[in-house]
């Protein structure tokens, strides 16, 4: 509901309602399109309640590591599909440090899910100290 106000108010702005209606338009390419990006966006949770469902003692940390692959490689896509074309150093500089920023998250997560991976009597061994045995 926002995102239609949004573009609602958007096309009243800049006066561009009827480029809806402008033959010249690929108005079936943008359709097909629309529809593809809704049809990627609903498996994407089908996918992930598919990994969510297998992730174990480590089911906590998937929505975050959904998030985070879906924020970076969504800017990396752009980047590479040139969307960014245009936008000033610091906009690149600001849109890199944020991928940055969520790659660094992601390190995070998986050095938490292994400090928790490891059991009390693993780290108590660990911490034991070791008596000499005796050969025989």
């Amino acid at each position: 509901t926002t995102n239609a106000i949004w573009c609602v108010y958007l096309n009243l702005k800049n006066k561009t309602y009827t480029d809806y209606l402008n033959p010249s338009y690929p108005a079936l390419r943008n359709v097909l399109f629309c529809a593809l990006a809704g049809t990627t966006w609903y498996f994407q949770f089908f996918f992930y309640g598919m990994g969510d469902s297998q992730m174990g003692a480590y089911r906590f940390s998937g929505w975050t590591l959904h998030m985070a692959f879906i924020i970076a490689f969504s800017s990396m896509w752009g980047l590479l599909l040139h969307e960014w074309r245009g936008a000033n150093k610091l906009t690149m500089r600001t849109v890199q440090l944020g991928i940055l920023a969520v790659v660094l998250s992601t390190v995070v997560v998986g050095y938490g899910n292994y400090l928790g991976s490891e059991t009390p009597a693993t780290t108590q061994a660990a911490k034991a100290p070791v008596r000499a045995v005796a050969a025989e």
